[in-house]
Protein backbone atom coordinates (compact mmCIF):
# COMPACT_ATOMS: atom_id res chain seq x y z
CA UNK A 1 0.00 0.00 0.00
CA UNK A 2 1.26 3.58 -0.73
CA UNK A 3 1.44 5.89 1.42
CA UNK A 4 1.27 9.85 0.00
CA UNK A 5 1.97 12.47 1.53
CA UNK A 6 -0.64 15.30 2.09
CA UNK A 7 0.92 17.69 -0.30
CA UNK A 8 1.23 15.19 -3.00
CA UNK A 9 -2.65 14.22 -2.21
CA UNK A 10 -3.80 18.03 -2.53
CA UNK A 11 -2.12 18.70 -5.76
CA UNK A 12 -3.48 15.48 -6.99
CA UNK A 13 -6.80 14.64 -6.01
CA UNK A 14 -8.86 16.64 -8.49
CA UNK A 15 -11.65 14.61 -8.35
CA UNK A 16 -12.61 15.84 -4.33
CA UNK A 17 -15.34 18.63 -5.08
CA UNK A 18 -16.29 20.07 -1.53
CA UNK A 19 -16.58 24.17 -0.88
CA UNK A 20 -13.57 26.01 0.73
CA UNK A 21 -14.64 27.49 3.65
CA UNK A 22 -13.20 31.57 3.08
CA UNK A 23 -13.39 34.27 5.28
CA UNK A 24 -14.98 37.25 2.63
CA UNK A 25 -18.22 35.98 1.82
CA UNK A 26 -19.63 36.08 -1.89
CA UNK A 27 -21.72 38.81 -1.40
CA UNK A 28 -19.01 41.20 0.03
CA UNK A 29 -17.10 40.19 -3.13
CA UNK A 30 -19.87 40.68 -5.89
CA UNK A 31 -20.05 44.19 -4.18
CA UNK A 32 -16.49 45.01 -4.57
CA UNK A 33 -16.50 43.91 -8.32
CA UNK A 34 -19.74 46.12 -8.67
CA UNK A 35 -18.34 48.86 -7.19
CA UNK A 36 -14.78 48.94 -7.85
CA UNK A 37 -12.03 50.33 -9.92
CA UNK A 38 -10.54 48.60 -12.75
CA UNK A 39 -7.80 47.12 -10.86
CA UNK A 40 -10.24 45.80 -7.93
CA UNK A 41 -12.71 44.04 -10.47
CA UNK A 42 -9.60 42.27 -11.86
CA UNK A 43 -8.54 41.57 -8.54
CA UNK A 44 -12.24 40.02 -7.32
CA UNK A 45 -12.00 37.58 -10.62
CA UNK A 46 -8.62 36.46 -9.77
CA UNK A 47 -10.06 35.83 -6.35
CA UNK A 48 -12.81 33.77 -7.82
CA UNK A 49 -10.82 31.70 -10.22
CA UNK A 50 -8.54 30.75 -7.67
CA UNK A 51 -11.75 29.68 -5.27
CA UNK A 52 -12.36 27.85 -8.27
CA UNK A 53 -9.16 26.12 -8.04
CA UNK A 54 -8.90 25.41 -4.81
CA UNK A 55 -12.63 23.86 -4.86
CA UNK A 56 -11.79 21.72 -7.78
CA UNK A 57 -8.60 20.57 -5.33
CA UNK A 58 -10.19 20.24 -1.73
CA UNK A 59 -10.37 17.23 0.04
CA UNK A 60 -11.71 16.45 3.51
CA UNK A 61 -8.91 14.80 5.70
CA UNK A 62 -11.79 13.08 7.29
CA UNK A 63 -12.50 11.00 3.91
CA UNK A 64 -8.68 10.58 3.40
CA UNK A 65 -7.13 9.35 7.42
CA UNK A 66 -7.17 5.93 6.71
CA UNK A 67 -5.20 5.89 4.13
CA UNK A 68 -2.49 8.37 5.49
CA UNK A 69 -3.16 11.37 3.85
CA UNK A 70 -2.77 13.99 7.08
CA UNK A 71 0.66 14.22 7.80
CA UNK A 72 1.53 12.86 10.65
CA UNK A 73 -1.01 10.16 10.99
CA UNK A 74 1.37 7.77 9.40
CA UNK A 75 4.93 9.42 8.34
CA UNK A 76 7.57 7.77 7.37
CA UNK A 77 10.35 8.22 9.89
CA UNK A 78 13.57 6.11 9.58
CA UNK A 79 11.47 3.44 7.35
CA UNK A 80 9.25 3.12 10.18
CA UNK A 81 5.61 4.15 9.82
CA UNK A 82 4.79 6.86 13.11
CA UNK A 83 1.51 6.81 14.87
CA UNK A 84 -1.02 9.30 15.47
CA UNK A 85 0.62 12.36 17.47
CA UNK A 86 -1.35 14.18 19.69
CA UNK A 87 -0.61 17.51 21.42
CA UNK A 88 0.04 20.92 20.33
CA UNK A 89 1.40 20.64 16.63
CA UNK A 90 2.03 23.62 14.33
CA UNK A 91 3.90 24.23 11.30
CA UNK A 92 3.68 27.45 9.45
CA UNK A 93 4.85 28.02 5.79
CA UNK A 94 5.61 31.01 3.62
CA UNK A 95 3.69 30.55 0.32
CA UNK A 96 5.86 34.16 -1.11
CA UNK A 97 2.87 34.95 -2.67
CA UNK A 98 2.40 31.82 -4.84
CA UNK A 99 -0.25 29.23 -4.79
CA UNK A 100 1.75 26.66 -3.52
CA UNK A 101 0.86 25.94 -0.08
CA UNK A 102 3.80 24.47 1.36
CA UNK A 103 6.67 26.23 -0.52
CA UNK A 104 8.78 26.78 2.37
CA UNK A 105 8.11 25.65 6.08
CA UNK A 106 9.35 28.98 8.53
CA UNK A 107 8.48 27.53 11.91
CA UNK A 108 7.58 24.58 13.34
CA UNK A 109 6.01 23.33 17.40
CA UNK A 110 8.33 25.41 19.63
CA UNK A 111 10.46 27.10 17.59
CA UNK A 112 11.41 30.46 18.17
CA UNK A 113 9.65 33.34 16.93
CA UNK A 114 10.78 34.15 13.38
CA UNK A 115 11.33 37.65 11.67
CA UNK A 116 8.19 37.47 9.87
CA UNK A 117 5.14 38.66 11.43
CA UNK A 118 2.55 36.65 9.73
CA UNK A 119 4.30 33.52 10.20
CA UNK A 120 4.18 34.38 14.48
CA UNK A 121 0.62 35.72 14.07
CA UNK A 122 -0.67 32.51 12.32
CA UNK A 123 1.83 30.22 14.87
CA UNK A 124 0.04 31.85 17.61
CA UNK A 125 -3.53 32.30 16.83
CA UNK A 126 -3.08 28.25 15.57
CA UNK A 127 -1.91 27.91 19.48
CA UNK A 128 -4.39 30.19 20.84
CA UNK A 129 -7.30 28.01 18.83
CA UNK A 130 -5.65 24.50 19.93
CA UNK A 131 -5.90 26.07 23.74
CA UNK A 132 -8.99 26.93 23.46
CA UNK A 133 -10.79 23.55 22.81
CA UNK A 134 -8.37 21.89 24.43
CA UNK A 135 -8.68 23.97 27.74
CA UNK A 136 -12.52 24.53 27.19
CA UNK A 137 -13.77 21.18 26.32
CA UNK A 138 -10.59 19.24 26.29
CA UNK A 139 -10.30 18.45 22.56
CA UNK A 140 -7.08 17.55 20.91
CA UNK A 141 -7.09 19.68 17.74
CA UNK A 142 -9.72 19.97 15.37
CA UNK A 143 -9.97 16.00 15.04
CA UNK A 144 -9.50 15.39 18.69
CA UNK A 145 -6.44 13.14 17.62
CA UNK A 146 -3.84 15.92 18.01
CA UNK A 147 -4.02 16.95 14.18
CA UNK A 148 -1.04 19.27 13.56
CA UNK A 149 -2.24 22.02 12.91
CA UNK A 150 -0.93 23.83 9.38
CA UNK A 151 -1.24 27.24 8.06
CA UNK A 152 0.43 28.85 4.84
CA UNK A 153 0.89 32.76 5.05
CA UNK A 154 1.67 34.68 2.21
CA UNK A 155 -0.95 32.92 -0.09
CA UNK A 156 -1.03 35.17 -3.91
CA UNK A 157 0.36 38.42 -3.95
CA UNK A 158 -1.71 41.16 -2.19
CA UNK A 159 -4.77 37.87 -2.09
CA UNK A 160 -8.00 39.62 0.01
CA UNK A 161 -9.20 35.96 1.48
CA UNK A 162 -8.33 33.78 4.30
CA UNK A 163 -9.73 29.95 3.94
CA UNK A 164 -9.61 26.52 5.65
CA UNK A 165 -9.29 23.87 2.53
CA UNK A 166 -10.41 20.76 4.65
CA UNK A 167 -6.64 19.75 6.07
CA UNK A 168 -4.83 23.48 6.86
CA UNK A 169 -4.95 27.18 6.92
CA UNK A 170 -4.19 29.77 4.19
CA UNK A 171 -4.13 33.41 4.87
CA UNK A 172 -3.57 36.56 2.23
CA UNK A 173 -1.83 39.69 3.16
CA UNK A 174 -4.72 41.85 1.64
CA UNK A 175 -4.11 44.61 -0.73
CA UNK A 176 -4.31 47.17 2.07
CA UNK A 177 -6.34 49.06 0.52
CA UNK A 178 -9.71 47.10 1.47
CA UNK A 179 -8.32 44.63 3.74
CA UNK A 180 -4.80 43.97 5.69
CA UNK A 181 -2.84 41.03 6.55
CA UNK A 182 -5.58 38.55 7.51
CA UNK A 183 -3.26 36.77 10.29
CA UNK A 184 -4.07 39.99 12.49
CA UNK A 185 -7.60 38.75 13.55
CA UNK A 186 -7.55 36.13 15.65
CA UNK A 187 -11.78 35.76 15.78
CA UNK A 188 -10.63 35.00 12.08
CA UNK A 189 -8.47 32.17 12.96
CA UNK A 190 -10.66 30.71 15.06
CA UNK A 191 -13.37 30.97 12.81
CA UNK A 192 -11.75 29.20 10.48
CA UNK A 193 -9.90 26.22 12.43
CA UNK A 194 -13.47 25.97 13.64
CA UNK A 195 -14.84 24.96 10.50
CA UNK A 196 -11.93 21.81 10.74
CA UNK A 197 -14.05 21.03 14.30
CA UNK A 198 -17.65 21.42 12.45
CA UNK A 199 -15.82 19.13 9.85
CA UNK A 200 -14.12 16.38 12.06
CA UNK A 201 -17.77 16.35 14.55
CA UNK A 202 -19.94 14.59 11.49
CA UNK A 203 -19.90 18.01 9.15
CA UNK A 204 -22.78 20.52 8.33
CA UNK A 205 -23.62 20.08 4.62
CA UNK A 206 -22.61 23.56 3.43
CA UNK A 207 -25.15 24.97 1.76
CA UNK A 208 -28.60 26.51 3.18
CA UNK A 209 -29.40 26.46 7.09
CA UNK A 210 -27.14 23.62 7.26
CA UNK A 211 -24.46 25.77 5.50
CA UNK A 212 -25.91 28.99 7.68
CA UNK A 213 -25.17 26.91 10.78
CA UNK A 214 -21.71 25.56 10.08
CA UNK A 215 -20.66 29.40 9.30
CA UNK A 216 -22.27 30.13 12.91
CA UNK A 217 -21.00 27.58 14.83
CA UNK A 218 -17.43 28.99 13.35
CA UNK A 219 -18.34 32.64 14.20
CA UNK A 220 -19.35 31.67 17.56
CA UNK A 221 -15.98 29.58 18.13
CA UNK A 222 -13.99 32.25 16.77
CA UNK A 223 -14.96 34.67 18.78
CA UNK A 224 -15.04 32.49 21.71
CA UNK A 225 -11.39 31.89 20.78
CA UNK A 226 -10.33 35.51 21.15
CA UNK A 227 -12.58 35.80 24.41
CA UNK A 228 -11.06 33.06 26.01
CA UNK A 229 -7.44 34.36 25.21
CA UNK A 230 -7.68 37.62 26.58
CA UNK A 231 -10.10 36.26 29.84
CA UNK A 232 -12.75 38.66 28.39
CA UNK A 233 -16.45 38.05 29.93
CA UNK A 234 -19.44 38.25 27.81
CA UNK A 235 -20.63 41.52 28.26
CA UNK A 236 -17.35 42.97 27.81
CA UNK A 237 -16.73 41.93 24.40
CA UNK A 238 -17.78 43.64 21.26
CA UNK A 239 -18.85 39.73 19.49
CA UNK A 240 -17.13 40.87 16.12
CA UNK A 241 -15.56 38.78 13.49
CA UNK A 242 -12.49 39.97 11.81
CA UNK A 243 -12.38 43.91 13.02
CA UNK A 244 -8.68 43.56 12.47
CA UNK A 245 -8.48 43.30 8.87
CA UNK A 246 -10.54 46.04 7.41
CA UNK A 247 -8.44 48.82 5.96
CA UNK A 248 -7.88 51.96 7.05
CA UNK A 249 -10.52 54.22 5.20
CA UNK A 250 -13.33 51.07 5.10
CA UNK A 251 -16.44 52.42 6.75
CA UNK A 252 -17.13 50.02 9.16
CA UNK A 253 -16.21 47.94 12.32
CA UNK A 254 -15.99 44.20 11.32
CA UNK A 255 -16.97 41.38 9.02
CA UNK A 256 -19.66 40.24 11.16
CA UNK A 257 -21.21 41.58 14.24
CA UNK A 258 -22.83 38.58 16.65
CA UNK A 259 -24.30 41.14 19.16
CA UNK A 260 -26.00 43.26 15.97
CA UNK A 261 -26.01 41.15 13.03
CA UNK A 262 -26.38 43.83 9.62
CA UNK A 263 -24.54 46.62 10.75
CA UNK A 264 -21.10 45.92 10.50
CA UNK A 265 -20.12 47.73 7.62
CA UNK A 266 -22.10 50.07 5.52
CA UNK A 267 -19.30 50.90 2.38
CA UNK A 268 -19.24 52.04 -0.28
CA UNK A 269 -16.82 49.36 -1.78
CA UNK A 270 -18.25 47.03 0.37
CA UNK A 271 -21.82 47.51 0.38
CA UNK A 272 -24.21 47.27 3.33
CA UNK A 273 -23.80 44.46 5.83
CA UNK A 274 -26.41 42.06 4.40
CA UNK A 275 -26.88 39.83 7.98
CA UNK A 276 -30.65 39.79 9.24
CA UNK A 277 -31.00 38.81 13.38
CA UNK A 278 -34.47 37.51 13.53
CA UNK A 279 -36.46 35.01 11.08
CA UNK A 280 -38.80 37.68 9.64
CA UNK A 281 -35.88 39.01 8.00
CA UNK A 282 -34.31 35.32 6.59
CA UNK A 283 -33.11 36.48 2.89
CA UNK A 284 -33.67 33.39 0.15
CA UNK A 285 -31.02 33.47 -1.74
CA UNK A 286 -29.21 30.83 -4.71
CA UNK A 287 -26.01 33.06 -3.94
CA UNK A 288 -23.76 32.19 -1.30
CA UNK A 289 -24.62 28.72 -1.51
CA UNK A 290 -27.84 29.35 -0.07
CA UNK A 291 -26.45 32.42 1.75
CA UNK A 292 -25.10 30.55 4.37
CA UNK A 293 -22.58 33.69 5.08
CA UNK A 294 -26.32 35.98 5.48
CA UNK A 295 -28.54 34.17 6.78
CA UNK A 296 -25.76 32.76 10.02
CA UNK A 297 -26.50 36.13 11.20
CA UNK A 298 -29.66 34.77 13.21
CA UNK A 299 -28.08 31.99 15.09
CA UNK A 300 -25.43 34.36 16.03
CA UNK A 301 -28.12 36.61 17.44
CA UNK A 302 -29.15 33.99 19.04
CA UNK A 303 -25.98 33.19 20.56
CA UNK A 304 -25.18 36.69 21.85
CA UNK A 305 -28.66 36.85 23.31
CA UNK A 306 -28.12 34.04 25.43
CA UNK A 307 -24.75 34.79 26.26
CA UNK A 308 -26.27 38.58 27.42
CA UNK A 309 -28.55 36.63 29.65
CA UNK A 310 -26.43 34.28 31.67
CA UNK A 311 -23.46 36.42 31.82
CA UNK A 312 -19.95 35.45 33.27
CA UNK A 313 -17.49 33.93 30.50
CA UNK A 314 -19.32 32.99 27.07
CA UNK A 315 -16.87 30.13 26.35
CA UNK A 316 -18.07 27.92 30.28
CA UNK A 317 -21.77 27.37 29.90
CA UNK A 318 -23.03 28.53 26.72
CA UNK A 319 -20.00 27.35 24.14
CA UNK A 320 -20.09 24.04 26.50
CA UNK A 321 -23.60 23.53 25.59
CA UNK A 322 -23.13 24.75 21.73
CA UNK A 323 -20.22 22.56 21.44
CA UNK A 324 -21.67 19.58 23.50
CA UNK A 325 -24.84 19.49 20.89
CA UNK A 326 -22.45 19.59 17.89
CA UNK A 327 -20.81 16.48 19.14
CA UNK A 328 -24.54 15.09 19.67
CA UNK A 329 -26.24 16.19 16.40
CA UNK A 330 -26.28 13.38 13.79
CA UNK A 331 -27.34 15.59 11.03
CA UNK A 332 -25.31 16.82 8.30
CA UNK A 333 -28.26 18.53 6.88
CA UNK A 334 -29.50 20.03 10.44
CA UNK A 335 -32.37 23.25 10.12
CA UNK A 336 -32.28 26.08 12.25
CA UNK A 337 -34.85 24.89 14.04
CA UNK A 338 -33.27 21.22 14.29
CA UNK A 339 -30.23 22.94 15.94
CA UNK A 340 -32.30 25.29 17.98
CA UNK A 341 -33.70 22.13 19.42
CA UNK A 342 -30.92 20.54 19.87
CA UNK A 343 -28.97 23.26 22.23
CA UNK A 344 -32.41 23.10 24.31
CA UNK A 345 -32.20 19.35 24.87
CA UNK A 346 -28.38 19.38 25.61
CA UNK A 347 -28.70 22.50 28.19
CA UNK A 348 -31.42 20.12 29.55
CA UNK A 349 -29.19 17.08 29.95
CA UNK A 350 -26.03 19.49 31.53
CA UNK A 351 -27.94 21.55 33.78
CA UNK A 352 -31.38 19.67 33.94
CA UNK A 353 -34.77 19.93 32.68
CA UNK A 354 -36.28 23.36 33.37
CA UNK A 355 -33.12 24.95 34.70
CA UNK A 356 -31.93 28.38 34.73
CA UNK A 357 -29.50 27.22 31.34
CA UNK A 358 -32.42 25.66 29.56
CA UNK A 359 -34.84 27.63 30.01
CA UNK A 360 -32.12 30.82 28.58
CA UNK A 361 -31.56 29.15 25.67
CA UNK A 362 -35.25 28.81 24.41
CA UNK A 363 -35.49 31.99 25.48
CA UNK A 364 -32.56 33.47 22.98
CA UNK A 365 -34.45 31.38 20.45
CA UNK A 366 -37.16 33.06 21.00
CA UNK A 367 -35.83 36.34 20.72
CA UNK A 368 -34.50 35.46 16.73
CA UNK A 369 -38.25 34.31 16.16
CA UNK A 370 -37.54 30.11 16.09
CA UNK A 371 -38.80 27.86 18.93
CA UNK A 372 -42.53 29.90 18.89
CA UNK A 373 -46.05 28.55 17.74
CA UNK A 374 -45.87 30.77 14.95
CA UNK A 375 -42.81 30.39 13.47
CA UNK A 376 -42.06 29.16 9.95
CA UNK A 377 -38.59 27.92 9.04
CA UNK A 378 -38.15 28.29 5.13
CA UNK A 379 -37.16 24.92 3.67
CA UNK A 380 -35.91 25.92 0.09
CA UNK A 381 -33.86 28.35 -1.14
CA UNK A 382 -35.89 30.58 -4.40
CA UNK A 383 -34.48 32.89 -7.29
CA UNK A 384 -31.65 35.54 -5.36
CA UNK A 385 -32.71 38.48 -3.00
CA UNK A 386 -29.54 40.79 -2.74
CA UNK A 387 -29.74 42.79 -0.54
CA UNK A 388 -27.18 46.15 -0.55
CA UNK A 389 -10.79 29.60 33.93
CA UNK A 390 -12.56 25.97 33.73
CA UNK A 391 -15.83 25.43 32.41
CA UNK A 392 -18.91 24.97 34.47
CA UNK A 393 -20.55 22.52 32.54
CA UNK A 394 -18.79 18.68 32.08
CA UNK A 395 -17.96 18.53 28.06
CA UNK A 396 -19.66 15.59 26.58
CA UNK A 397 -16.67 13.38 24.28
CA UNK A 398 -15.91 14.77 21.31
CA UNK A 399 -16.63 12.43 18.42
CA UNK A 400 -13.36 11.96 16.62
CA UNK A 401 -14.28 11.54 13.19
CA UNK A 402 -17.59 11.15 10.94
CA UNK A 403 -19.19 7.92 10.98
CA UNK A 404 -17.34 5.25 8.13
CA UNK A 405 -19.88 3.01 6.10
CA UNK A 406 -18.70 -0.49 4.39
CA UNK A 407 -15.48 -0.42 3.34
CA UNK A 408 -13.88 2.66 5.15
CA UNK A 409 -15.76 1.34 8.38
CA UNK A 410 -13.32 -2.19 7.73
CA UNK A 411 -10.23 0.00 6.83
CA UNK A 412 -10.84 2.20 9.25
CA UNK A 413 -11.10 -0.24 11.90
CA UNK A 414 -7.81 -2.32 10.14
CA UNK A 415 -5.56 0.61 11.42
CA UNK A 416 -7.03 0.12 14.76
CA UNK A 417 -9.26 3.47 15.03
CA UNK A 418 -12.01 1.22 16.31
CA UNK A 419 -15.56 0.77 15.23
CA UNK A 420 -16.50 3.61 13.21
CA UNK A 421 -19.32 2.26 11.05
Amino acid sequence: MCFLSSRRMSMGCHHHRHPIQCIIPPHMLDSMKENGDEDVQKAIEEIELYSDELRSQRHDTTDDMAWGFVEGLFAVEGGVFAGPQTGLNRRVYNAEESTDLQKTLARSEGEDPHSDDAVNEAYDGAGATYNFFKESYNRDSLDNKGLPLVSSVHVRRKYNNAFWNGSQMAYGDGDGRIFTRFTQSLTVIGHELSHGVVQFSGGLTYRGQSGALNEHIADVFGVLTHQHKHNQQAKASDWLVGKEILAKGIKGDALRSMKSPGSAYNDPLLGKDPQPKHMEQYVNTSRDNGGVHINSGIPNHAFFLLCMELGGYAWQVPGTIWYNALQELNNSSATFDEWAERTVQTAGKLHGAGSTEEKAVRNAWKGVGLLTPEARTPTSVSTPTETSAPTEATAIAPTEAPKKKGFWAWLWGLFGFGDKS
